[in-house]
């Protein structure tokens, strides 16, 4: 009977239930837990939650009409705060046509202080909330008795935690309600992910569960990939030169759909799109919008609802709008640059079409020649359902002291019986008994080196327990938990008093009163600098400079990186695909000057300029790989002679430039680029530079070392960073043996060099033929990276631009004489 009526209200909207969907019912009153893998758009939501409420309807069968609604059944975690209104919703439409006596509820950051007391004293039936916000409701000792009614728990977009330390933080969440209650259901939802079996068992905790489920839709998600061509292709192509070129392209393909959504990869880039389109087309001003994670929340919701509703033509915006939310009138996407990724373009093109049976469409931009072979590739790899893996991290060591503290102040623990739990996590299941320890001496007492210190005494025994004594520790830590650490940021208000968002502080630090800038797809000029707050005013200049966020470039993904050496010989007038068509006079010249890499040759190019004597590798393998790979290189070479070498990379290459020649034949060039000493040599490498520094900043500010500050008065970045450092240097000095500082170097070996990466893209290359070729000339392989290079001798971009562009008119002059001379 409850089958039936849920499925007369599918019925009642013109839907039947995928069999996926009806798989997914069956396993959930069967008990079991599992992930749910799906295409975006054809009803995963549903899919999860219709098993609990079959069992809800179950649960009323024969029972009198309730007045009051039933108690907490089911937890929803879900990855952004900004779609718990938009989950909400979608939760409640089912419950209210099945009658069912259920309410539904939100917990985050921005819900109101008296609601979050009210639902600590009796929980929704259904709660959506975030992985800080869980973690703040388990700091609570009441939290379990309220707790004690949950039947299942369900992380939705789970392929955007796993990977992450906002995935480890909810693994130990997931860990402290199994250890309450056993037989807890956990399901997952999942749109992109080559790793399935992995991220469900992530998922479900360690050892695996006999009853996991891994439950997948066979149904074929129609994607179109079209690709905007350039009238001229430049032939010494440089990062983001030809993407503004194709704005009257840009417009006129979204003049022809309803409603678009113009993705970037970075908020920079978002700004500058925006006030582009606005500046060739004033009049779509109030039909066009800007969306990403720095403007205030308040904009954000006001360009969401006019979204849904059909208002906009055209948003342009980041990551921000990637997950969840159904924007039904959205009927084409655009991806402004490359996406780096084939997993974030399918997500993105599923934002289109989103339902089932409609197509997804997206238009690809290029903003560089050499991006018409990368979405060639990714065209390619989209159709070979070549999605990329997500790995779980391991042994986050500042997450765990998070959590300790957390579960100390929620009534405390036995250090034996919470070691036993956090090992049932994919991300503790090896820790040992030393790390544990270690953990408890760091949160009780700070470790050896603070011991002098009471406020890192976080945490104290009483009767065999583990407490938090301290009602200020308790206090502070609230407002600490969490693993997301962007920079320092300012709060930006117009003199009237609107609030348009949130800037980096290193930004604004440059900029001085009077100074133009764009922000929130305005022009704004800087009154003043207050505290943390930047005051500005409109102007009707149409130029400044535009803001800079750090952590937005995305490297090259390991299969977009393989598919674009696979597609790169592939290039010529002839090709089948339209992009390598348009990019053959590009490499056609490469070819006249050097040479072409096939993909089993690594290409070595050998220049002597003005500037010094530059030695360009193109592997293929992405900028943070090539990161790795050029401080290996610097470093070995440096060991063989002393010389000062200057490192420049791109997705595609490395540049080594020196003031004398480096003089190394194919032997020396494969014992450079040998994976012998790899860790050892890499180590090195991070120990002589800043990486780790600036990688334990974000691990002090988690593990707890340092408040963030209390709302309103939130610290500076530099007091944060000045705090930081400090630790480092005394750990350093006073606590070589620090686990947090074992753990940084770690963090820059696998994150930022991507040794994982590093070591195969090693192994490859020592079984490829090196084609070491001397230029006259850089060559267009070569000349992004110099472009590059110059970038950061400039102040302004106006400067760096007029000097690459008359570098690009004298390579030009010597092209055509080449061709002349060729005719």
């Amino acid at each position: 009977m409850s089958a039936a009526r849920l499925s007369r209200w599918f019925a009642s909207r013109d839907w039947k239930p995928f069999a996926f969907q009806r798989e997914t019912w069956r396993a959930y009153l069967d008990g079991a837990s599992g992930l749910v893998h799906a295409p975006t758009g054809i009803g995963k939501t549903l899919a999860v939650w219709g098993g609990p409420l079959l069992a809800g309807m179950r649960r009323r069968r024969g029972r009198k009409p309730r007045k009051t609604a039933e108690p907490l059944r089911v937890l929803w975690i879900t990855p952004l705060r900004a779609l718990a209104s938009d989950t909400v919703a979608a939760l409640h439409e089912p419950v209210e046509s099945l009658e069912l006596p259920w309410s539904i509820e939100k917990r985050t950051g921005d819900t109101p202080q008296a609601r979050k007391v009210r639902q600590r004293q009796r929980f929704p039936t259904a709660l959506v909330t975030t992985p800080e916000s869980l973690s703040i409701l388990l700091s609570y000792p009441e939290t379990r008795e309220r707790f004690a009614t949950l039947e299942c728990v369900i992380v939705d977009e789970w392929h955007e935690l796993i990977g992450t330390k906002r995935g480890v933080q909810t693994e130990l969440c997931l860990a402290r309600l199994r250890h309450w209650n056993p037989a807890l259901r956990t399901w997952g939802l999942s749109a992109t992910l080559g790793n399935l079996e992995e991220a469900r068992d992530v998922l479900l905790g360690h050892p695996g569960r006999d009853d996991a489920r891994l439950i997948s839709s066979d149904y074929d998600k129609r994607i179109e990939i079209e690709t905007l061509l350039p009238d001229e292709i430049e032939r010494f192509p440089w990062s983001g030169h030809l993407g503004t070129r194709l704005v009257p392209q840009v417009l006129a393909a979204i003049e022809r759909a309803r409603s678009s959504l113009l993705f970037t990869n970075t908020r920079s880039q978002a700004e500058l799109w925006f006030r582009s389109i606005l500046l060739a087309r004033p009049d779509w001003l109030g039909r066009i919008a800007l969306h990403h994670g720095s403007l205030d929340r308040k904009l954000r919701t006001r360009v969401e609802d006019l979204l849904k509703e059909g208002g906009l033509q055209a948003v342009v915006c980041t990551s921000s709008l990637d997950l969840g939310v159904d924007f039904a009138p959205v009927e084409q996407v655009f991806q402004l640059g490359s996406p780096k990724g084939i997993a974030r373009l399918v997500q993105r093109a599923g934002r289109s079409g989103h339902q089932p049976g409609q197509v997804s469409r997206v238009v690809c931009v290029p903003t560089h020649a050499f991006e018409l072979v990368e979405f060639a590739a990714a065209r390619a790899a989209v159709e070979a359902r070549a999605i990329e893996a997500r790995h779980p991290l391991e042994l986050t060591l500042d997450v765990l002291a998070q959590h300790a503290v957390t579960v100390a102040l929620g009534g405390g623990f036995a250090g034996d019986d919470l070691l036993a739990e956090v090992r049932t996590t994919h991300a503790f299941r090896r820790m040992t008994d030393q790390q544990w320890a270690w953990t408890l001496d760091f949160v009780t007492r700070g470790g050896p080196s603070l011991t002098a210190y009471p406020e890192y005494q976080r945490v104290t025994r009483e009767d065999g327990r583990y407490v938090v004594a301290s009602r200020l520790v308790g206090r502070q830590h609230r407002l600490n938990i969490g693993t997301i650490t962007d920079a320092s940021a300012l709060t930006v208000k117009l003199t009237s008093g609107r609030k348009l968002g949130t800037i980096e502080e290193s930004f604004i630090a440059r900029l001085a009163p009077g100074d133009i800038f764009g922000f929130a797809g305005r022009t704004l000029e800087l009154v003043s600098v207050r505290g943390q707050q930047v005051l500005a005013r409109r102007t009707k200049l149409q130029k400044g400079r535009v803001p800079r966020w750090n952590g937005g470039r995305f490297p090259l993904s390991t299969q977009l990186a393989d598919a674009v050496r696979g597609h790169m010989p592939l290039v010529s007038p002839d090709s089948p695909a339209e992009e390598l068509r348009a990019a053959a006079p590009l490499l056609e010249l490469q070819a006249r000057w050097s040479l072409i890499p096939a993909g089993d040759e690594i290409l070595i190019e050998m220049t002597r300029t003005r500037a010094g004597h530059h030695v360009s590798l193109f592997p293929f393998e992405g900028r943070l790989v090539h990161e790795g790979l050029a401080a290996l290189l610097a470093y070995r070479i440096a060991r063989r002679a002393p010389c000062t070498i200057d490192l420049t990379v791109n997705d595609y290459g490395i540049e080594l430039l020196s003031g004398h020649a480096l003089l190394l034949d194919e032997g020396d060039w494969r014992v450079l680029l040998s994976e012998g000493d790899l860790l050892e040599d890499l180590l090195a490498c991070v120990n002589e530079t800043q990486m780790a520094r600036r990688q334990f900043r974000a691990i002090a500010r988690i593990a707890g070392l340092i408040f963030n500050g209390y709302p309103g008065a939130p610290r500076q970045g530099r007091q944060l960073q000045a705090s930081s450092d400090m630790f480092f240097d005394v750990f350093r000095d006073y606590d070589p043996d620090n686990l947090l500082l074992d753990q940084a170097r770690r963090e820059v070996l696998e994150q930022q060099l991507e040794v994982r990466r590093l070591r195969r893209a090693l192994r490859r290359i020592a079984g490829q033929a090196l084609r070491l070729v001397t230029t006259e000339r850089l060559t267009p392989l070569s000349f992004p990276l110099n472009a590059e290079r110059l970038r950061a001798q400039y102040v302004t971009s106006e400067r760096w631009s007029d000097r690459v562009r008359r570098m690009v008119q004298q390579l030009e002059r010597a092209a055509e004489r080449t061709v002349d001379s060729h005719a």
